[in-house]
């Protein structure tokens, strides 16, 4: 069955989804389950003993991974002169995040067992033309030939506008944006000359912000309840090092509670007892409010920037993970006013948003008809046609240009990086033999 596939690489985690054509129009996008236990996989790259790139280690956890042979958080940083060295060798923030980009289809692929009609990827709305072409250029050498890159906003702004949220002709919305170690804000609005959105403006954070800095909040936190039982552990303690280890993860995992309950238990593993440090959503609210102000104050300097003021938006959109936090909703709601919109689970919205985006531009130039009474992750569904579209050629990602400008910086000079060649490229591109890479031809990339 035909399928269009949405992708969205974040800097901590990644997902994907997928549309399906039947009966002469696309479904709904449905979220693809990358890992065993999750729809999101981890945007971590490890390179094995065997030389090969792999995303994580199924039989071997994250935290313990030997940290010289892994990388992570390489999407934001596509455009940066200084490579990656992951196993000693040298890899562009480009080439990483087309090879994660590799790995989502060929685990979609796995489960369709055909090749994607159209792969939407969404980007970070601040990115200009220098870094779209860069990743464009890497997924090529990849085999990646049918992609279009839209930014992260306007994906998201495709998934609230399936559930009727921006269902107004004209206007624009915000778009807040928060991740595992990213902020933006954004504005948006309906295209004139296709059918979905168009950025208008864009703004990241003055500091870098996100999840992971709110688990580092509650991790001192606890570690300021246990007082000296916990700060006298030695990390060269083998007894020790697992408390230490694992207190950050299970900080993580009680910041996901505190979203659905008022109480949880931080439990930490100490050499001769297991602590238990309650902490409740009040206290939690008190450690990471004063960071969340200052990103209500940059959507507002956006919004201004573009010519608006808060009031005249329809409304503002949340999107990524870190904003199920409740307190992230309060803060917005009392700064500007505006209805809120937020999926139940925004770490899939910018990735729901592109697989319909895909749907678009295979279908031709329609402009999709909301319908609130569908599923959160429902999509709006283009006209129908009476045979599965072509893939076709689009341009959208070009309209971000004239609004955020490309990064003023001088021409990057590289040494050619000894990538390994991707051993499926021809059976991802029917009839198109594999690239080679520059270097490496006598190895495969290891997508497991």
């Amino acid at each position: 069955m035909p399928y269009v596939l949405g992708i969205d690489i974040g800097s901590t985690c990644t997902s994907a989804a997928v549309s399906r054509f039947r009966d002469g129009s696309w479904s709904p996008p449905e979220p693809v389950r990358l890992t065993a236990q999750s729809h999101s996989a981890p945007s971590v790259l490890h390179m094995t003993s065997h030389g090969s790139l792999t995303v994580g280690d199924p039989g071997q956890h994250v935290s313990t991974m030997d940290p010289t042979r892994m990388a992570r958080g390489f999407s934001r940083r596509i455009g940066d002169d200084v490579p990656y060295v992951v196993g000693g060798e040298p890899f562009t923030p480009h080439a990483l995040t087309a090879v994660l980009a590799m790995w989502v289809v060929e685990r979609v692929l796995a489960q369709e067992s055909r090749y994607a009609e159209q792969i939407v990827l969404s980007h970070p709305a601040s990115w200009g033309p220098y870094r779209r072409d860069l990743l464009r250029g890497a997924l090529w050498e990849l085999g990646l030939s049918n992609v279009t890159l839209l930014p992260e906003p306007v994906t998201a702004a495709e998934s609230h506008a399936a559930r009727g949220f921006t269902a107004a002709a004209d206007g624009a919305w915000g778009v807040y944006a928060l991740g595992g170690n990213g902020f933006e804000a954004s504005v948006v609005r309906r295209a004139t000359h296709h059918a979905g959105f168009e950025l208008v403006g864009a703004r990241p954070a003055v500091q870098p912000l996100g999840g992971a800095d709110f688990d580092e909040a509650l991790v001192g936190h606890v570690r300021a309840r246990l007082g000296r039982e916990l700060t006298e552990l030695s990390p060269a303690d083998p007894r020790t090092r697992p408390a230490l280890a694992e207190l950050r993860e299970e900080c993580g995992r009680a910041k996901e509670t505190l979203s659905v309950a008022t109480e949880v238990d931080v439990l930490v593993q100490l050499p001769h007892r297991v602590a238990r440090v309650p902490v409740t959503r009040a206290e939690f609210d008190e450690l990471i409010r004063p960071a969340l102000l200052p990103t209500a104050e940059t959507l507002a300097d956006t919004i201004r920037s573009c010519g608006l003021r808060p009031e005249q938006l329809h409304g503002i959109l949340l999107v990524g993970g870190a904003t199920r936090i409740p307190l992230v909703a309060e803060v917005l709601a009392a700064r500007f006013g505006v209805p809120l919109g937020v999926e139940p689970e925004p770490q899939l919205t910018a990735a729901a948003g592109a697989a319909l985006a895909a749907g678009q531009i295979v279908s031709g130039p329609t402009r999709p008809r909301p319908d609130p009474a569908w599923a959160p992750t429902a999509v709006a569904r283009t006209q129908p046609t009476a045979q599965p579209p072509a893939p076709v050629v689009d341009d959208r990602d070009d309209h971000a240009g004239p609004t955020v400008p490309p990064p003023p910086r001088p021409p990057v000079n590289i040494t050619p990086l000894k990538l390994p060649r991707m051993r499926s490229a021809s059976r991802l591109v029917p009839g198109r033999p594999p690239r080679a890479l520059p270097g490496h031809a006598d190895r495969t990339l290891g997508l497991t």
